[in-house]
């Protein structure tokens, strides 16, 4: 069907409606079907919590919003927004990540082309072409995983699979940038000195420490005189008193206190961003931000399938006799600690004061680059 469509127009709707770092690592697509389709309009259909986080970005047209959790009764919803996405004459809808609502709802918008991944009951219903994950083998990330789907619809050069962009990007505003800076200063930073970015809450979608760890992890940054910034969500809050220490001159936390615009322009004027797995690590390294993280070796949260795209990054594992031995067999209880054997403070602390020393060398350099002197001198 998609050899009667004219390639150099097309109107292509992405969806991708669910977390932060999914979306984060969706925008590679937009980036490559704006590349390698000439004059194509492009749509992202995505939940209103996450949208902003498309704000900017030149590769995208238009957004457009659905969360039927909050919208009212939910037949309503739902034509509400067929009617919305049937306006806009979409071609093809790319269902990076398929529901059956939306499987029904741009089949029943009338888009002609719809492509989702695997072969579930409800896409077979609707018609949807279905490109398979081979049960992911081999492993590769889902950032790429999801550009398979732009790949059906590109066109080849000499049979050759098309060049995509691989980088997740988020487009931060130089008014942005300066509003963290202000907001970091009133809250008693010194950005003429590193900020150490901690953040403890991963909603349970990854193994992840208890806050107690990253609570001895910012103590033990602050007494090396180090400046640590503990962020979170409005429902992380209850974490805020495992900070409370001796240290509160140097250790400070957010919760709940920034959109997540905000909390993108903060993020990315930190030196370095520590967590497990989550969003949060996600923008980090969009915006270039190193960032040491934690992970799980099973292959469904492998760093191979959800490490961060984008900037220096370090990752960090349990020993492998701890996930032979300790392993719950359930990734979302799992804290990388029991016995105190599994991921140390001590490690991921050495691994930030690692990337420091490597950033310090770097300025030296181009310190010395921009000034060189001459013999004598």
């Amino acid at each position: 069907m998609l050899s009667r469509i004219n390639r150099d127009n097309l109107r292509i709707l992405v969806v991708r409606p669910d977390r932060v770092g999914d979306v984060v690592l969706s925008t590679p697509v937009y980036h490559t079907l704006k590349q390698l389709l000439k004059n194509c309009y492009v749509g992202a259909l995505v939940s209103p919590y996450t949208a902003p986080l498309l704000n900017y970005n030149p590769n995208i047209d238009v957004v457009i919003t659905d969360d039927p959790g909050r919208e009212g009764d939910a037949d309503d919803s739902f034509m509400k927004k067929r009617r919305e996405i049937a306006s806009y004459k979409f071609d093809v809808a790319l269902l990076l990540m398929p529901t059956k609502r939306h499987a029904y709802m741009l089949f029943l918008a009338g888009i002609p082309y719809r492509i989702g991944v695997g072969h579930i009951l409800y896409e077979v219903i609707t018609l949807t072409h279905g490109v398979s994950r081979h049960k992911y083998i081999p492993l590769r990330h889902e950032s790429d995983y999801m550009l398979d789907l732009v790949r059906r619809i590109v066109p080849r050069k000499n049979g050759e699979e098309p060049i995509v962009w691989n980088r997740p990007e988020i487009f931060v505003t130089d008014e942005e940038r300066k509003g963290a800076l202000n907001f970091l200063a009133k809250k008693g930073f010194d950005m003429a000195t590193p900020v150490i970015c901690v953040h403890p809450g991963s909603g349970r979608s990854s193994p992840n420490w208890e806050v107690g760890r990253y609570a001895e992890l910012a103590a033990k940054l602050s007494q090396s005189g180090l400046q640590v910034l503990v962020t979170g969500s409005e429902s992380e809050r209850a974490y805020e008193k495992a900070f409370d220490h001796g240290y509160a001159h140097l250790v400070r936390t957010i919760f709940g206190e920034l959109s997540l615009r905000e909390l993108t322009a903060v993020i990315s004027q930190t030196s370095v961003f520590v967590s497990a797995s989550t969003g949060p690590m996600h923008i980090a390294a969009a915006v270039g931000t190193p960032t040491v993280s934690m992970f799980c070796p099973l292959p469904a949260c492998s760093p191979k399938l959800w490490g961060p795209i984008g900037s220096a990054t370090k990752i960090v594992l349990p020993p492998d006799d701890f996930c032979q031995t300790k392993c719950p067999g359930d990734p979302h209880v799992c804290t990388f600690q029991s016995g105190g054997n599994g991921i140390k403070v001590e490690t991921v602390y050495n691994e930030i004061l690692e990337f420091l020393r490597e950033s310090e060398v770097q300025h030296s350099k181009d310190t010395s680059n921009d000034n060189p002197a001459s013999n004598g001198e």
